[in-house]
């Protein structure tokens, strides 16, 4: 797997082979990296490829607990149902086509599958007559935070594309690896692909030559 440093590190080079006096953090390489690996993993969500790409998902669990039903937007549930919320407001998850790129939200052991809904929706669901037979389990998000009716779990887990660093929630401080050296998660085939659009729009900002910059293009299809 392609780490950070590495995946920055090749784009300085190219930079660095046709301008030599060009000055750009390491911070903003990876920015304009992440705009446009952003844009293409959109691009595959939309054709349903992203959820098969076992390496740009990581699973975390988070501390859940308790809030009152109006919290959680179901005000109008009259039943003495539970309601659970992530302790913390979830790190940021990449947006795909249908909303946040999630795989599975499930129960810490895996033996329970939660299926996403809306405040609304559960609401109406709970009144029917029927939704007593419901065997499944529901989750929503609002307001950053992740809610789940009807257990009382201590943690849930969810598989995710993660747009932020969460390297803090699933390592010690003394064990964890530098920003540097984290995979990118971003596959290899869209790599070529998004190191042509950063060019281009370095290009734009270095104001260097269109020719020299298609040069440097070229060599990336090799």
């Amino acid at each position: 797997m392609t780490t950070i440093g590495e995946t920055v590190s090749r784009v300085r080079n190219i930079v660095k082979g046709v301008k030599q006096d060009a000055f750009l953090t390491d911070r903003f390489l990876y920015s304009l990296i992440l705009k446009y690996a952003r844009l293409f993993i959109k691009r595959q969500d939309d054709t349903m490829k992203v959820a098969r790409m076992d390496s740009m998902f990581t699973s975390v669990c988070f501390d859940l607990i308790e809030v009152d039903r109006v919290e959680c937007g179901c005000g109008g549930i009259e039943s003495n149902c539970t309601f659970m919320r992530s302790k913390d407001k979830l790190p940021s998850i990449m947006e795909g086509s249908l909303g946040p790129i999630i795989r599975a939200v499930n129960s810490v052991d895996i033996s329970h599958e939660l299926f996403k809904t809306y405040p609304s929706i559960y609401t109406a669901m709970s009144r029917s007559t029927n939704f007593k037979y419901n065997k499944r389990k529901f989750y929503w998000f609002l307001n950053g935070y992740i809610y789940i009716p009807a257990v009382e779990w201590e943690a849930v887990r969810l598989e995710a594309m993660w747009n932020d660093d969460i390297t803090y929630l699933s390592c010690r401080d003394k064990n964890c690896e530098t920003r540097q050296q984290q995979p990118t998660n971003i596959p290899d085939f869209l790599f070529a692909e998004i190191e042509q659009q950063v060019l281009n729009e370095l290009g734009m900002i270095l104001k260097i030559p269109g020719e020299t910059t298609q040069n440097n293009q070229d060599l990336l299809r090799t």
